[in-house]
């Protein structure tokens, strides 16, 4: 199925019906979106990095993969080194 969206508010409408959710859930989750893709580099490392501590994972794992994500990032973000990333991490 191939559907054209001409503006924000065929968008709207589309997740509307596809997803049965209601005005007030679409707004919440449309702004959550906007939120997570306007994180700057350094508010995306850092919110990874205090993610997957809580998850109990170690800090040589947690830099490892938050190289591998920022380069697979929408607007993709210059490589990193594990350095740089602690860097921001700890300041």
């Amino acid at each position: 199925m191939e559907t054209k969206l001409q503006s924000e508010q065929d968008f709207q409408h589309y997740i509307l019906s596809m997803y049965r959710i209601s005005q007030d859930e679409f707004s919440r989750l449309l702004e959550d979106i906007m939120e997570f893709f306007n994180l700057t580099l350094e508010d995306y490392v850092r919110l990874r990095h205090l993610q997957l501590q809580n998850q109990g994972v170690k800090n040589q794992e947690i830099y490892s993969r938050i190289c591998q994500e920022v380069s697979q990032r929408r607007f993709k973000a210059p490589e990193l080194s594990e350095r740089q990333i602690r860097r921001m991490v700890y300041g």
